[in-house]
């Protein structure tokens, strides 16, 4: 269009957009910053704080720096022309566990915990529980931002991954068809949003999958290490979760660390599995991907109704109201007692407890972003069940999060 333009951002964002700059060839642009977050103040605090404020960068006004960008003439340097490479890492490594334990944290290739190096050895025990030659493409992934360009893995990069994070072979299935979806574990979002995954068929089993007490906890080395090889991948296979660029959660969200990896117990749930609901057949080996806030304590939502007669059914409808639909619905965990409770109330299964809770006739899908969230209700959004835990007591947890893809685990074997 042959008119000047300067992108203005929030000066905390300098280091991820010119990686941006960089990935869309153009080292040199220009872009001013300002102080921000904006959203959520006064008219008068914007004028103060950004259009008379200083670029936090430079000390300089905003505007009379903005209107020097746009109108003085760009450089011989502005003008070069330039683009990211992908940064992996050699092939090898050689030195003591201790300096390639200190190597990995330096360069960033863990989540900042020790890893089981991986050895030549070790890797080949992992490729062993796959069909798949370790040279085929498994998966492209980016964080979710422009700052971090589509990273492609191959099934041998999952599997060194999935040695670091100290899963057996036999888990190696689970985390191909994870790493295949191309979903990322750690979102670039300034959110800090979560990932997960359900597990339904006899796999849960096969591999030790802890679907009873602390199902959604780190008590079981499947549990656990799946979802801190999905993490690693997403890492150093997907180019994400480097803070400044590829990683910008304010808060940040510990779940990022492993996820949250369940298995439904299916044994004592009176519905059929997730997977079922999702039209796979009962006994497929499915994963399902999640992703959104994460989940709390329904005690937590809902401290003030707990009592010796407890209305369980109209608690979930009640936080369910609570919730935000318009990104990742509500999510509710039962434990087998309270998914036995909604079944006493008349809701035998999943499809006739979701349509009282979101007032949505069966089959209906709320309209959205993508098909995903809610246009039809303001709070809620889609509504998802999961059961697992031990039947010790009554509880269960609640929160924002969304199925998005279901994967057939055998075809990885």
């Amino acid at each position: 269009m042959k008119k000047p333009a300067v992108p203005l951002l929030l000066y905390y964002f300098e280091k991820q957009e010119k990686e941006v700059a960089l990935n869309l060839g153009m080292p040199g642009l220009r872009m001013q910053y300002f102080r921000g977050p904006v959203w959520g103040k006064t008219a008068e605090q914007l004028k103060a704080q950004v259009v008379e404020g200083n670029n936090p960068i430079t000390g300089r006004p905003v505007m009379p720096e903005l209107v020097e960008k746009l109108t003085k003439p760009l450089t011989a340097e502005e003008k070069k022309a330039g683009e990211l490479q992908q940064k992996v890492g050699p092939e090898t490594y050689t030195g003591t566990p201790d300096e390639l334990q200190k190597l990995f944290l330096e360069r960033r290739y863990t989540d900042f915990l020790p890893v089981v190096l991986p050895t030549e050895d070790k890797v080949a025990e992992m490729l062993k529980c796959t069909s798949h030659q370790p040279t085929e493409v498994l998966g492209k992934m980016n964080p979710g931002s422009e700052a971090g360009e589509t990273w492609t893995y191959t099934v041998k990069v999952a599997a060194i991954n999935a040695v670091m994070a100290g899963a057996k072979p036999e888990y190696f299935p689970v985390i191909l068809a994870l790493g295949s979806t191309g979903m990322t574990a750690v979102n670039v979002s300034d959110n800090g949003f979560m990932a997960g995954a359900v597990i339904n068929g006899k796999i849960r089993d096969e591999i030790g999958l802890n679907y009873e007490e602390g199902a959604v906890g780190p008590y079981a080395q499947a549990n656990t290490t799946i979802g801190r090889a999905w993490s690693l991948l997403s890492i150093n296979g997907g180019n994400c979760g480097k803070v400044g660029t590829t990683y910008m959660g304010t808060i940040g969200n510990p779940m990022n660390l492993i996820g949250i990896i369940m298995a439904e117990n299916e044994e004592k749930s009176p519905f059929k599995p997730l997977s079922v609901s999702r039209g796979f057949k009962e006994g497929e080996n499915i994963v399902t991907l999640f992703t959104g806030w994460g989940i709390l304590s329904a005690k937590n939502w809902a401290a003030d109704v707990w009592g010796p007669n407890m209305n369980y059914p109209e608690i979930i409808k009640e936080i369910y109201s609570t919730q935000d639909g318009h990104l990742f619905g509500t999510c509710a965990v039962l434990s087998p007692p309270i998914a036995n409770f909604v079944r006493d109330a008349g809701y035998d299964t999943v499809e006739k407890f979701t349509e009282w809770i979101t007032g949505l006739p069966p089959g209906a899908k709320p309209a959205g972003r993508g098909g995903i969230n809610s246009g039809i209700r303001k709070a809620g959004g889609v509504f998802t069940v999961i059961v697992t835990g031990g039947s010790n007591n009554n509880y269960f947890s609640m929160g924002g999060m969304v199925p998005s893809r279901s994967v057939q685990i055998d075809k990885w074997r």
